[in-house]
């Protein structure tokens, strides 16, 4: 990849002396054209020949056959991507960009919100460089974090990708999500605003999520494995409290998505009309049915389930948490083969924050294992997780008038998306991530 800038020499000293994590942040010249060896618009198209890109104030404005770099002006960048396949960027439907991968739970007793901040101020430029721009960030550890990560890579002032965030989980009192495995008098002093108990009180819980900035809501709808709660993994929500959250939330504009593992779980969940199930473990043919009523949608994060199992017998996790992976990991090998048979739609998340950011590609070759083919995989990952984000007007494939959110690898992921784990230019809102 060569950048060619028709810039004065004493400009590019003096930007050059920035350094180069402000600059990767930082918004280019306003005109941008990028010379393409092929483009794949979206997962349904074939690869083109050589293209040009034209970028200007963050969006695509054209999409033309050939390279001629004499289109370029005094004050245009040139990105030069001519050995290189051209996509749009890769959206993630669950991610945790305020942790890290552990098994001490006890952090969340000796940990101030400063250090998650700057945990996911990291791991937003890891998960951008490995070709993930835009992400739906499901739980952060402490408040306004994410929202606040949100506005700083949508306003160039650190690098990452589209941030849209449901802040903090709501569970039931004692439930996962809930402050578990401490003492009384700890437990009480970090337990958090958004456990509930009780339909008014959820919808309370709900409400509070919108004031404080939540683009959807999160819930625990079943028990969970990485928590020290050890009570099984079907629902911890009432019917009604689960409909308290879903009404609540559509009269906020707001979708939910529901964490459930066991079957009835995800039933109830989806009786209740979320949008989306992550996880979905133990899906059965009666749980499939009431998701296609429902027009619920899947969202299995199959990474996760892998990241875990290879710290089992290692001491990473208590053995209340170890006694949970080992009950998940057979059926976690078969969700979307089950998934699949029973005409669930599936879009792409990963549950990144449970095994390490930046790994997240990873699981576009776990769907191809579960039996989808390399265009559906990578339409899990753009146009349909797009569309699952309401945004498809927006992100998800490279036309004039969408954001210029554009990753380029080698070769073509329709052939084998595993090239996608190793992604050799980011563009997120028109901004070059390094």
């Amino acid at each position: 990849m060569r950048i060619i800038t028709k810039l004065a020499a004493t400009c590019l000293v003096a930007f050059s002396l920035l350094g180069a994590t402000l600059a990767a942040a930082q918004p280019g010249p306003n005109n941008t054209l990028i010379f393409v060896g092929s483009v794949i618009a979206d997962a349904n198209s074939a690869p083109t020949g050589p293209m040009t890109i034209e970028v200007v104030e963050g969006r695509i404005t054209s999409i033309t056959p050939g390279q001629d770099t004499e289109l370029a002006d005094h004050d245009t960048t040139v990105i030069d991507l001519s050995d290189k396949t051209v996509l749009p960027g890769l959206i993630d439907l669950h991610t945790h960009l305020s942790g890290d991968p552990s098994g001490e739970f006890w952090r969340a007793a000796t940990t101030p919100p400063e250090y998650y901040t700057l945990i996911a101020a990291k791991n937003a430029r890891i998960t951008a460089l490995a070709g993930f721009t835009t992400v739906r960030d499901l739980g952060s550890r402490t408040d306004q974090v994410t929202q606040m990560l949100r506005r700083a890579t949508a306003e160039g002032l650190a690098p990452g990708p589209r941030v849209v965030t449901s802040a903090r989980t709501i569970a039931i009192v004692g439930g996962h999500g809930d402050t578990n495995g401490f003492t009384k008098h700890v437990n009480d002093a970090i337990t958090s605003d958004f456990a509930c108990t009780g339909p008014v009180e959820c919808a309370e819980k709900v409400r509070l999520a919108s004031k404080y900035g939540a683009d959807l809501i999160k819930i625990t709808a079943t028990g969970g494995v990485l928590s020290q709660q050890g009570r099984g993994l079907e629902a911890h929500f009432s019917d009604a409290e689960m409909r308290a959250i879903v009404e609540t939330a559509e009269k906020l504009g707001l979708k939910v998505a529901a964490h459930a593992h066991g079957a009835r779980g995800i039933e109830a969940a989806a009786r209740a009309g979320v949008h989306t199930i992550e996880h979905g473990t133990y899906i059965d043919e009666q749980a499939a049915k009431v998701m296609r009523e429902n027009g619920t949608i899947l969202v299995p994060t199959l990474m996760a389930f892998q990241g875990i199992k290879k710290n089992l017998g290692k001491g990473f996790y208590t053995p209340v948490v170890e006694d949970k992976i080992r009950a998940v990991s057979a059926y976690a090998e078969t969700i979307v083969e089950r998934a699949r048979q029973w005409n669930v739609k599936i879009a792409f998340g990963t549950d990144a924050g449970v095994f390490p950011h930046g790994e997240n590609a990873g699981e576009l070759a776990l769907l191809r294992a579960g039996g989808m083919s390399n265009r559906e995989a990578l339409a899990s990952a753009t146009s349909y997780a797009a569309e699952v984000l309401g945004m498809e007007n927006e992100i998800g494939r490279l036309a004039p008038g969408y954001s210029a959110d554009i990753i380029a690898v080698d070769g073509n992921p329709l052939d084998n998306v595993a090239v996608l784990e190793q992604v050799d230019f980011v563009m997120v809102r028109g901004r070059v991530i390094e």
